[in-house]
């Protein structure tokens, strides 16, 4: 049951990726760390569908760590990224070539290869406040040393530690949902007098919010490759620091779960280099390659004018 909701959250996660990258693809560049991106977003429609299916992913990753580890469903959330390119491919009606086939294959056959041969267990150890102190200050740490090197590099660099960033929060979530199932388990009655429900709360809009940057700052190629990588190895590591988590390493499987995460990010790697992926959004704001310009040739339909511009011409009525 674990499985298959995890990989409900994972499509649920590609479709938010599609229609929110739509939504703040063409944000003004002063918005970039401003909560205006987000004023801006939510004025957006295509915005507001993909947080409808970022509902949706929560749900169905909350109820999965209900039922499973840390340590199993977060790196099934890989398969965001396969899904991301079948959309691409499907909805804008664009040629799946050897990249997205080969990384798709690697990228599953790594996640099936890490879970046979890993056999996550353990997962019933209660965290103490103390324990959940220095995860909370490893996270925040890796968080800000990962936006604070956005200040330097190119769009792609920037995008990828946004990604990273994001990735960070989303992990320490994961966790908190992990928790709060624990919660729920003693009953409903004193759930939300405890700090868990708050602070996934915060976790889950500092994660929002610089995924918003992370979309924003670049190419999707670089933000999603980090997102997707970083997330399950920082959730691997919390799972087994707070929850008692536990891989199967004897016999050889050490070196068996390190192939098979080689494998696995090989396929993600590979994703992230497809011209699906690299297509999806240049440096040039006004580019022809944004998602929004894509899916209306793909349907044969042309752009809309430009109602916000203050342009008498182009003005309804």
């Amino acid at each position: 049951m674990a499985y298959v909701l995890a990989v409900g959250a994972a499509l649920a996660n590609a479709l938010t990726t599609i229609l929110q990258r739509m939504g703040v693809e063409s944000a003004p560049d002063s918005t970039t760390l401003r909560w205006g991106l987000m004023a801006y977003a939510l004025r957006r429609k295509v915005w507001l569908a993909g947080f409808g299916f970022m509902i949706a992913a929560f749900l169905f990753q909350f109820t999965a760590l209900h039922f499973g580890r840390l340590t199993e469903v977060q790196p099934i959330l890989t398969l965001e990224l396969p899904f991301l390119v079948a959309i691409l491919g499907i909805w804008f009606r664009q040629h799946l070539g050897w990249h997205e086939w080969v990384g798709a294959l690697f990228a599953a056959g790594g996640l099936a290869g890490f879970l046979l041969i890993a056999a996550p267990g353990g997962g019933s150890q209660t965290p103490s406040l103390y324990d959940w102190g220095l995860v909370s200050i490893a996270v925040i740490g890796g968080a800000t040393i990962a936006v604070m090197l956005t200040r330097v590099g190119s769009p792609a660099w920037k995008a990828a530690m946004f990604g990273a960033a994001s990735a960070i929060a989303f992990a320490f979530t994961a966790s908190l949902m992990k928790e709060m199932n624990h919660e729920i388990g003693r009953g409903w009655g004193g759930v939300f007098t405890t700090w868990p429900p708050y602070a996934l709360a915060a976790s889950g809009l500092a994660g929002l919010f610089l995924t918003q940057n992370a979309f924003r700052a670049g190419p999707v190629t670089a933000s999603q490759s980090t997102l997707v990588i970083v997330d399950p190895l920082a959730s691997i590591i919390i799972g087994i620091g707070l929850f008692g988590d536990h891989v199967q390493t004897s016999g050889g499987r050490g070196v068996g779960e390190v192939l098979a995460l080689a494998v696995l990010f090989f396929g993600v790697y590979s994703l992230t280099r497809s011209p699906l992926i690299i297509g999806v959004k240049t440096e040039d704001g006004d580019s022809p390659h944004m998602l929004s310009h894509q899916h209306r040739a793909a349907r044969g339909r042309p752009d809309p004018p430009d109602w916000t511009s203050g342009d008498p011409a182009t003005a309804p009525g």
